[in-house]
């Protein structure tokens, strides 16, 4: 199965840090899957180093106050142009991220606090009826029969 994974997943220094939080079982996960690398934030238009944004009363804003919704936007929907161009079958994404997280992402304070809801790519590709997993349920992914498309 085709697989769109977070970027960062994969080892790739595009966190809002440059930083990287590579799966310990990516090449487990590449010998069963194809594997599409994809970062909504940068494919926003977002630069790598950038200031960590959270989500505050459905708008994205950076710890220094500035609102960076529309480039979260943008990056959500070329990352859902790419999962359908590539077939994607799931998407394994960065939890609590606010382009990428699924369930809880962090609420707009930068105290850390958790609170329900999605980052915008996860929502766009859920509403698009993709299923969107998050790391900690890559799992799941490993023991799927499906087999690798390309």
């Amino acid at each position: 199965m085709n697989v769109l994974v977070s970027a960062c997943l994969m080892g790739f220094g595009c966190r809002y840090d440059g930083g990287v939080r590579r799966l310990s079982c990516l090449d487990a996960l590449g010998e069963r899957h194809v594997l599409i690398p994809v970062c909504p934030e940068v494919m926003g238009g977002l630069p790598t180093p950038r200031p960590p944004s959270e989500i505050r009363d459905g708008r994205v804003i950076t710890r220094d106050g500035r609102d960076v919704t529309q480039a979260f936007l943008r990056g959500a929907q070329e990352a859902a142009r790419l999962a359908q161009a590539c077939g994607c079958g799931c998407a394994l994404l960065k939890e609590r991220s606010p382009s990428c997280g699924l369930g809880q992402v962090y609420d707009g304070t930068f105290t850390g606090t958790l609170t329900d809801g999605d980052g915008l790519c996860a929502r766009l590709l859920v509403g698009r009826g993709l299923r969107v997993i998050g790391e900690s349920q890559v799992e799941e992914l490993l023991a799927s029969r499906e087999e690798k498309s390309i």
